[in-house]
């Protein structure tokens, strides 16, 4: 296991590689070049230059988050063998800079979504949080807005002011596609990109859809044990495999997350691990990482991981604004950095516990 921290590039991110540099047992970056449209293609030069800032700072590059599936991807659309050869050029220029770990998603429309970014809890932190009854009442065209004045000034992955622009058009370009298309069209790209990722050693992690459920009558598919097995059978090669993000899959709580994690044993290449605290099965908000805080077996989620074998990069994630801090909702340094140590310790007892009674 290695612990790393996501960074969104100097241009972007308030936190610094100094700062991420002088977190304890954090190595690695996930990092992406984030001013990148889905469907572009990366450059070898600008890759190899954001490693050498990266190594500069004493870290390297753990993988990358993300690089973004175009919609004509997702949707099935005549366009869509130029985004992929586009997608597959990406991926070589990848692996020849020795980069060999993809997050990315299928989720339609929206990345995760939230309808706050700032709700306040009693220790005066604020979080993002999730409520479907306040979904049900909004427009989808205004759901940027209704988020927008909380984003402390920075751009929110998934939430592009451009790309929410286009929200109806992007509702269009989904009509008629259910489930089992969007099965069809994720199947239909990891068959073709899967070569390349063979030439290139380079690990797909799908993410999954968070939250785990519909949102606007949207088909959502990486959501439970059943649907994220199918597509990993579905196109059975290695390199297909997943980031297990404990939030996304926790936000369904009929989710078991440690017998997923088990049950997923030598496909997951990327973890994302942090806690929820829900208040109804339908609204729930972000917590500290600690287990006591919200309604997840930390714990429990690190020795699954630890069982299966893991040797991943594992990040905390959707830290709190703590301290007074001012930055990217759930990207702060400070509550993250705490995630991180806490993490790092948990694996470390769990480590040692296993040692000794072996010994």
């Amino acid at each position: 296991m290695e612990m790393t921290l996501r960074w969104y590039g100097a241009a972007h991110d308030t936190v610094t590689l100094q700062q991420i540099r002088q977190i304890p047992g954090v190595t690695g970056v996930i990092t992406t070049l984030y001013d990148t449209a889905p469907g572009e293609v990366w450059s070898r030069e600008r890759i190899r230059a954001m490693k050498e800032e990266v190594e500069s700072a004493g870290l390297h590059v753990s993988g990358i988050e993300s690089v973004n599936v175009h919609e004509s991807i997702k949707t099935g659309a005549q366009e869509r063998e130029t985004y992929i050869q586009h997608y597959c050029k990406t991926l070589e220029h990848l692996g020849r800079e020795d980069i060999h770990l993809v997050c990315y998603n299928f989720m339609p429309v929206f990345d995760w979504t939230r309808t706050e970014l700032a709700r306040m809890r009693p220790d005066g932190s604020t979080v993002l949080a999730y409520t479907q009854e306040a979904v049900d009442r909004l427009d989808p065209d205004r759901m940027f807005a209704s988020i927008a004045d909380d984003m402390n000034g920075t751009v929110m992955p998934g939430w592009e002011p451009e790309r929410m622009e286009r929200v109806r058009e992007l509702f269009a370009m989904y009509r008629g596609i259910d489930d089992e298309a969007l099965f069809a069209n994720l199947k239909y790209f990891l068959e073709r990109i899967m070569p390349v990722c063979d030439a290139y050693d380079i690990n797909m992690a799908i993410h999954p859809d968070d939250p785990a459920w519909s949102v606007f009558g949207l088909p959502r598919i990486i959501i439970n044990k059943e649907n994220i097995l199918r597509m990993i059978r579905m196109v059975d090669n290695p390199h297909n495999g997943v980031t297990f993000c404990s939030g996304s899959y926790g936000t369904n709580l009929k989710n078991d997350l440690p017998d997923m994690i088990r049950a997923l044993k030598g496909r997951i290449h990327f973890a994302h691990v942090r806690n929820l605290k829900f208040n109804s099965p339908t609204d729930f908000e972000e917590a500290a990482h600690v287990s006591n805080d919200g309604n997840f077996d930390m714990y429990e989620i690190m020795k699954a991981l630890y069982e299966i074998g893991f040797h991943g990069p594992i990040r905390p994630d959707h830290g709190r604004m703590i301290w007074g801090e001012k930055a990217m909702p759930g990207y702060g340094l400070y509550d993250r950095a705490l995630g991180a140590v806490y993490l790092n310790g948990l694996w470390e007892a769990i480590e040692k516990n296993d040692k000794r009674s072996a010994g």
